[in-house]
């Protein structure tokens, strides 16, 4: 029987169903692993279940040469040095599809927040500041006509493109390939993402972290969205240059 190594508690029957068939050993809560620390948690095992925090180095399957398998609990695998799996023969699995349609949601609901001020009204009230509405009070950004620019029409990409239209949007996007469905209902391809920001209402990103994509919206690229521009990232962190972004 195999040895599975898994970082964290997962939800539902999971643990369960691995357990059927295999020796499982799950670390206690605490913080994300990474590099020398990880390998002496996966130790012997033969295979690992980690999250999107957890750094597997090189150094893991240098220390570990057990290991056979990385199953990743994300979408996403660059916290996974993809080449050292590759040279040392492990597997490298994610969970493709799986939270497509939430992460599209949350991306509506941040779209939202931003454009209808839905965070700040909540935090006037909560903090006893709200003393009435006025015609010109906490005014929003109306969401029907305006343009809505997706970087990336993968699965999220697109779930995130279909809800647009219940919006009243205008839709542009950028992507490595084309996707001519949704030019049919109407969207514009961009091939060049410089072209596409200065014609946006709200940038929606959707796009993978890779070295070609870190800190793709960078402080150049910030100042070509239009003035007044609402930028939400619910791809990684790091696709955005968040010191450039405060300086804007």
């Amino acid at each position: 029987m195999s040895e599975v190594a898994v970082t964290a508690a997962l939800p539902g029957q999971a643990l369960a169903l691995l357990a059927e068939q295999h020796r499982v050993r799950v670390r206690p809560p605490g913080p994300p692993l990474g590099g020398r620390e990880l390998a002496r948690f996966v130790g012997d095992a033969d295979a690992l279940v980690c999250l999107l925090a957890d750094r597997v180095t090189a150094e893991v399957f240098v220390l570990c040469p057990r290991l056979k398998v990385v199953a990743d609990y994300a979408v996403g695998v660059n916290n996974v040095d993809l080449e050292a799996a590759r040279t040392s023969g492990v597997w490298v699995t994610n969970t493709p599809d799986v939270l497509t349609g939430a992460t599209a949601d949350l991306a509506w609901a941040l779209i939202l927040a931003v454009t209808r001020r839905v965070a700040e009204g909540d935090l006037l009230v909560r903090g006893g500041e709200f003393t009435g509405w006025r015609p010109d009070y906490m005014l929003g950004v109306g969401l029907q006509g305006k343009a809505l620019g997706i970087v990336g029409m993968g699965r999220i990409g697109r779930a995130v493109a279909r809800r647009a239209a219940a919006f009243g949007m205008r839709l542009y996007y950028t992507s490595p390939e084309r996707v001519p469905p949704f030019e049919a209902m109407g969207a514009e391809y961009v091939a060049d993402l410089d072209a596409l920001l200065p014609q946006v209402d709200v940038l929606s990103l959707h796009c993978p972290l890779t070295h070609l994509t870190r800190h793709l919206i960078d402080a150049r690229r910030l100042h070509l969205l239009p003035r007044g521009a609402f930028l939400v990232n619910t791809s990684r962190g790091e696709v955005v240059d968040e010191g450039a972004l405060v300086a804007a």
